[in-house]
């Protein structure tokens, strides 16, 4: 009787840290769940063939992410230089605003920005411009 207990007992002990280990998530899968987040709304336009529009000296510029990204993690960078900017959240984007610096008149110029998921996923991308000259 006292060793069908300690079989039960095992038994079930056995059963309830299966169960707990496979309902956890490997990094793996919750790098597959985490939504990475998106820019949108980029407002300069982009130095492209055959337009080949040029942005004004110190334009100021918005780029929207999603809201799923954590603002604190957000790098908005020009020619690989940090840019000071702004956050406006919302309960379905942020709004980076910034401008660009009077240092950059007449050069090509790439924007780029990165931030984390509050899933820690990240992502980043960029813009190429060009600056006309004052």
């Amino acid at each position: 009787m006292k060793i069908i207990k300690i079989i039960k007992s095992t038994l079930c002990t056995a059963i309830l840290l299966n169960i707990g280990t496979a309902s956890a998530y490997s990094p793996e899968e919750a790098e597959k769940m985490c939504k990475k987040p998106r820019f949108t709304d980029f407002n300069l336009s982009e130095f492209k063939s055959p337009s080949n529009i040029e942005t004004p000296a110190e334009a100021e510029f918005i780029i929207k992410i999603s809201a799923w990204a954590d603002p604190t993690t957000i790098k908005l960078t020009a020619k690989k230089e940090p840019l000071a900017f702004t956050v406006q959240s919302t309960s379905t984007f942020h709004k980076i605003t910034s401008r660009l610096p009077a240092t950059l008149n007449g050069e090509f110029v790439r924007i780029d920005i990165g931030a984390k998921a509050v899933l820690g996923c990240e992502d980043k991308t960029g813009w190429l411009i060009k600056v006309s000259k004052p």
